[in-house]
């Protein structure tokens, strides 16, 4: 049990403002009869204070309360009142919700075309078994909505994620009928399984990608990359060439090319800005 501390009234003038010294977090307590007598010490009050409000909170709004929609644990602390109290006159209403539940999940989703041959269930089921998700550890309630209608919900985990599906329920023949409300019970209905295809192609030569693929040391070559050009040959190296061979002249020996060293300008070449002209 935690303590809170008083820090003032307030500005309503009928609650009591109070927080938590640990976490920060604060809370609104009436300023009513019960608690002037709980700071008086005035058990006996109390007591009469109970049998009052148990007096006002008659069985029948108890039970419609619950049947709306109500926890009995959210009863009991709105209306002041013991829990097991509550708990005495809401069980029949919570088998009944359970069991409208129950019925809800035979009934048959209603789609543009008509009602799903399938059962709500059914179809919760697959759209699960698709998305890879544990049916078995979804909830199903009901309770009457405004109007009188009955309102399914189905309660599920998603990582972090709390997701609730709403659906209008309207018993009838073969189960009744059920009708999406929200985008999460929708969904449910037409589950997306799309998958991105795979691309296929057709069987051709090889080409470079393929190669690529074979040998990982081969590439290339980029777009950017600098392409180096032989030198040409000289006149005087051209003529110096052999002929190429026939049948009757036997070939003659070809003579290595003379290695052309570059140009070194003389010093006073460089000096005077005059271009070489040495061979």
């Amino acid at each position: 049990m935690r303590a809170l501390r008083v820090v003032g009234l307030h500005e309503d003038g009928k609650s009591i403002v109070c927080e938590d010294t640990e976490r920060g977090e604060k809370f609104l307590l009436p300023a009513d009869e019960r608690l002037r007598a709980a700071a008086r010490g005035d058990i006996t009050r109390l007591g009469q204070i109970e049998i009052e409000l148990e007096s006002q909170m008659r069985p029948r709004e108890i039970q419609a309360r619950i049947r709306a929609g109500e926890t009995v644990e959210q009863l009991a602390s709105s209306a002041g009142i013991p829990q097991q109290r509550v708990e005495r006159f809401a069980y029949p209403v919570l088998l009944e919700r359970a069991r409208t539940a129950e019925l809800a999940q035979d009934a048959h989703p209603v789609r543009e075309d008509g009602p799903d041959v399938r059962t709500l269930g059914e179809v919760v089921a697959y759209a699960f078994g698709v998305r890879g998700q544990d049916y078995t550890t979804a909830a199903w309630d009901a309770w009457r909505g405004d109007g009188g209608k009955w309102i399914v919900c189905l309660h599920w985990q998603t990582g972090r994620s709390d997701n609730r599906a709403h659906w209008s329920f309207a018993p009838g023949a073969h189960g009744g009928t059920v009708t999406a409300l929200d985008d999460h019970a929708a969904d449910l209905h037409d589950p997306d399984v799309r998958r991105s295809p795979r691309t296929l192609r057709p069987v051709t030569e090889e080409t470079d990608d393929t190669q690529a693929m074979l040998d990982p040391a081969w590439e290339t070559e980029p777009e950017d990359a600098t392409v180096i050009e032989a030198p040409l040959p000289t006149q005087a190296e051209a003529e110096a060439a052999p002929e190429a061979p026939t049948d009757d002249v036997p070939p003659t020996p070809r003579r290595k090319a003379k290695k052309s060293h570059p140009v070194v300008p003389a010093w006073e070449d460089v000096l005077l800005g005059v271009r070489s002209q040495r061979g």
